[in-house]
């Protein structure tokens, strides 16, 4: 079980849209903890991912440079 306080302004916005769509205030607000979880795994993988690449010592190439090394430049 999770207890949140909203400011004020925030609260009438959800009970707004839970009054308009027929849907619960913690309807909306465990879909709005959700997306923000995945967008911040999303984030903590990616950041983990670009470290790791960093730390491996590999180095980029660009496009252009490998379509001219393989000989498919335009």
């Amino acid at each position: 079980m999770l207890a949140i306080r909203l400011p004020e302004d925030v609260e009438v916005r959800l009970q707004h849209l839970a009054d308009e769509t027929g849907r619960s205030k913690t309807f909306y607000a465990k879909e709005a903890i959700l997306k923000y979880l995945e967008d911040m795994e999303d984030i903590f993988l990616a950041d983990k991912a670009l470290k790791e690449f960093r730390e491996s010592g590999e180095q980029l190439v660009s496009i252009d440079e490998l379509e001219a090394e393989l000989g498919l430049e335009h």
